[in-house]
C-alpha cells in the first residue's frame, strides 16, 4: 500500500469517474486503474463498484476512504511540522470564507498579505458555514474564515474580531425615528432575510426570536444570498434588514442615515480563523490572523464580545 495509491482512490471517490480522476492526478487512466487494482488485490476487497456509471464506492470502500484521508493528511504533516518549527511561512493554503464576510473583509487585507508573503499561494473559496466545516474535516480546506462559535469536535477556533450587527431601515419604517432599537421593535413581516444556509440568517433569527410562521404569512416573501440585494430592497421597497458592520464601512452619508444601532449591549458576531486540530502550519495561521487584525477599521478593533450571537 502506498500514499500514491491512496491519493488515486480519493480522486476516484471525488470525481466518480476513472478518466477524470486520472486527469486530476496528471497520470494516464491505465496507470491509475492498475494502481487501484493492486491496492484492492493487496487488501482483498473491492473499493469501487465499476459496474455503475458514475462509479460508486462499496461499503468497505467508504471505510477505507475515511482512513485514507487521515493517513494522507498525517503523512504530509511531517514536512508541515518541520516548517512550522522553523516558522516558515510558505506553501499553498486553501481558505474558505463565508459570503457575508468575503466582499467586505478580503479587500482590506488580501493585497497586503500577499505582498508581505510572496512564498504563499492562497486559494480562496466562498462557501457557506456548513460547507466550510465539512471541507475542513475532509482536508479539502486548510483554514476557514467564518462566524463562530461552532462547537465542532476536531476543529480549533482562533477569534480575530467582533463585528456589530446593525439595522438598515427605510424612512417609512417606525424604527427610522428611533436612535436605538430593540429586537422586539422589529416586525418580522417587514424584515428582509438571507436564504437558508447562511449563518447570519440563523443569528438574526436567534436575535429576533423569529418563528417561520411569523414570516410565512406575507403576500410576498423574498430570500436572497446577497446582502447587497437586501440593502437595495430596503432602499427601494421599504422594510428592514440587518447588516454586519463591515458591510456599512463604505456607505455614503445618505445610506448611513438609514443605519440604526441596537441598544447596548449591541449584538455582535465573532469572526474567527478555524482549522482542523491537526493543522500544522501555525506560522501561516499566525501571519494571516495578524494581517487581518491590522487591516480592520479602528471602530471594529474596539468591539468587545459582550453579546455574541449563537449560530
Amino acid at each position: 500500500m502506498t500514499i500514491t495509491q491512496l491519493e488515486y482512490v480519493l480522486a476516484v471517490e471525488k470525481h466518480r469517474n476513472f478518466a477524470k480522476a486520472a486527469d486530476s492526478c496528471f497520470v494516464t487512466q491505465p496507470t491509475l486503474s492498475m494502481q487501484i487494482q493492486k491496492l484492492e488485490e493487496e487488501l482483498e476487497v473491492k473499493v469501487f463498484d465499476r459496474s455503475h456509471q458514475p462509479v460508486i464506492t462499496t461499503q468497505i470502500g467508504l471505510e477505507i476512504i475515511q482512513q485514507a484521508r487521515i493517513a494522507i493528511s498525517e503523512f504530509y504533516k511531517i514536512n508541515e511540522t518541520i516548517n512550522a518549527n522553523k516558522h516558515d511561512v510558505s506553501g499553498e493554503i486553501r481558505l474558505g470564507i463565508i459570503p457575508t464576510l468575503a466582499p467586505y473583509l478580503l479587500p482590506l487585507f488580501l493585497n497586503d498579505y500577499l505582498s508581505k508573503n510572496s512564498s504563499i499561494h492562497l486559494k480562496i473559496k466562498e462557501l457557506t458555514t456548513d460547507k466550510i466545516i465539512e471541507s475542513l474535516k475532509n482536508d479539502e480546506l486548510d483554514l476557514g474564515l467564518l462566524a463562530t462559535p461552532l462547537q465542532q469536535p476536531n476543529l480549533i477556533e482562533y477569534p480575530i474580531f467582533y463585528e456589530e450587527l446593525v439595522l438598515y431601515v427605510s424612512r417609512e419604517n417606525a424604527i427610522y425615528k428611533k436612535k436605538y432599537a430593540l429586537s422586539e421593535d422589529i416586525n418580522p413581516k417587514e424584515l428582509w432575510l438571507l436564504e437558508e444556509g447562511h449563518c447570519l440568517r440563523s443569528q438574526i433569527e436567534n436575535l429576533c426570536e423569529l418563528k417561520r410562521k411569523s414570516i410565512g404569512n406575507n403576500q410576498f416573501e423574498y430570500q436572497s444570498g446577497s446582502l447587497e440585494t437586501l440593502r437595495k430592497m430596503v432602499e427601494r421597497n421599504q422594510g428592514i434588514t440587518i447588516l454586519p458592520e463591515l458591510a456599512t464601512m463604505d456607505f455614503n452619508e445618505e445610506r448611513l442615515n438609514l443605519v440604526r444601532h441596537f441598544k447596548s449591549p449591541e449584538p455582535v458576531r465573532e469572526i474567527s480563523l478555524v482549522s482542523h486540530k491537526n493543522f500544522a502550519k501555525k506560522g501561516i495561521l499566525k501571519s494571516l490572523k495578524t494581517c487581518i487584525l491590522e487591516s480592520l477599521p479602528d471602530k471594529i478593533k474596539e468591539n468587545r464580545n459582550h453579546n455574541i450571537l449563537s449560530i
